[in-house]
Order: structure tokens, then sequence, then C-alpha cells
């Protein structure tokens, strides 16, 4: 009669299989953000020359309020849609398209907004405003897309209610500017 084998050859055996595949494992964790991260470097965007996301500057903030259209989602670089605002048309620019679906934020395309962003004149003489959020008038859904300094939320700042914890992030809210982690101080 045969006996099962005795001592630990099945813990040596998993031992193996653990060995080769954690190293794996650590690869797909050091490469998966990459992706993210293309979206969050600084760029100088080519038709109107802003430097996006860190052209943000604090002391050209300024709030527009009109109609929403023309929603641009790109592969890279961020979303855009343009705002007429009385006789002038802004081009926001609003986030990443991962950070951008998250917040759910098509419900603007057609809508009457207000935004509250860094106000500039691109290279190609057009107005462009960077969102720090956008209030969407008929619903009061706010879409926060910085923090009062200008820092971009899809980066997370580290300090409490202060941006969202990003891809992946257990801090991840619902966009509302309500709750552990939406958007952090969320106007209501």
């Amino acid at each position: 009669m045969a006996h099962p084998p005795t001592g630990n050859r099945g813990a040596v055996a998993w031992g193996r299989v653990a060995q080769a595949i954690l190293p794996l494992l650590a690869l797909l964790f050091f490469l998966a953000p990459a992706g993210i991260a293309a979206d969050e470097r600084d760029v100088v965007l080519p038709e109107s020359g802003i430097l996006y996301p860190g052209g943000f500057d604090v002391n050209t903030v300024g709030v527009i309020r009109g109609k929403a259209s023309e929603v641009t989602i790109p592969e890279s670089g961020p979303v855009r849609f343009r705002v007429t605002a009385g006789r002038d048309v802004f081009t926001v620019l609003a986030s990443p398209s991962w950070y951008w679906k998250d917040m759910k934020g098509n419900m603007v395309d057609g809508m009457d907004v207000q935004v509250r962003g860094s106000k500039t004149l691109g290279k190609d003489g057009n107005l462009y405003l960077i969102a720090q959020e956008v209030r969407i008038l008929n619903s009061n859904k706010v879409l926060v897309f910085r923090g009062e300094n200008g820092s971009p939320s899809w980066r997370g700042s580290g300090l409490p209610g202060e941006g969202r914890g990003g891809f992946g992030s257990p801090m991840r809210g619902d966009g509302t500017g309500q709750g552990m982690g939406a958007g952090g101080r969320g106007r209501r």
C-alpha cells in the first residue's frame, strides 16, 4: 500500500510557484500606472501654447457662465469643451479623460454651466479657461478638478478632504464635492 508523501514537499512546491509569480506581479504593479501618469505630465498644448496641467495660475482665476457644447474627449491630453458666455467663447480644459469619465462629466454637453478656473489667451488668439470646478446650473452638481491652490485633484495632494485618491484609490468619491475624498471642498 502506498503512503502519501510526508514532509514539506508541497510547501516547497508552493514556495517555487510564489517565487515565479511575485516578480511578475511586481512588474505589473510598476508598469500599470505608466499609462495614467502619461496624462499627468506637463505638456505644451500645440494649438494654444498652454502648459497643461501646470499652466494653472491662481492670479488669473475667474468665473464664466454660459452654455457648454462640443465636448471633446481625446486619448491623451485634457478633455475640452466650449462655453459661450455672452459674446465670448472659451475653450475649457478640464482633466485627463479617465478622470472626466470617473466624474461623469459628459452630462455638461448642452447644459448651462458656471466654470471657475484660470483664464488665459492662447497663442491661437482664443480664450481658454483651465477648469478648477464646473457647476451644472440646473442640477447644481459640481465637478471639482483642482484644489483651492490649483493643484490637480486627479493627482491627489495627500491632505484630508483635498483632491481625490485617483484611479484605484479607496478614497475615490462620486465627484459631487460631498463625502470622503470626493473632490474636497465642493461648493454648495
